[in-house]
């Protein structure tokens, strides 16, 4: 707000931004820039540090919800050649995956999330 000479004031009104996932990502990526300076960052997108910062903590719960805990095991004799490089991964409903060291990372990143979703 500024004073204006008759007493009265000027206030300028912004109307609330709406960032898309995509753009705040691309935000903190810069902020993740040797160099970079959280401040510099936040001004040159017209927001505030604190808001920066929120979308950090943000990120990190999300991808934190993701983890889940993993039990290793023995499996007793040495592994067969075939077997070298072989995970099994057991859900809670006695859902095991279990893949190869050729597997599509790709494929197995959705059947991760299928299995993390039947597990809830």
């Amino acid at each position: 707000m500024s004073a204006r000479g008759d007493g009265g004031a000027v206030v300028r009104v912004e109307r609330r931004r709406r960032w898309s996932d995509d753009e705040k990502l691309a935000i903190l990526k810069e902020t993740t820039r040797p160099g970079a300076i959280m401040a510099v960052v936040a001004r040159k997108h017209g927001i505030g540090t604190g808001q920066l910062y929120t979308w950090r903590r943000q990120l990190l719960q999300s991808a934190m919800a993701g983890f889940v805990p993993v039990e290793l095991a023995n499996s007793g004799p040495p592994a067969k050649p075939a077997e070298i490089g072989r995970i099994e991964i057991k859900g809670q409903g006695g859902l095991t995956v279990s893949v190869d060291r050729l597997v599509d990372r790709a494929a197995l990143k959705l059947v991760l999330e299928v299995v993390g979703e039947i597990d809830r």
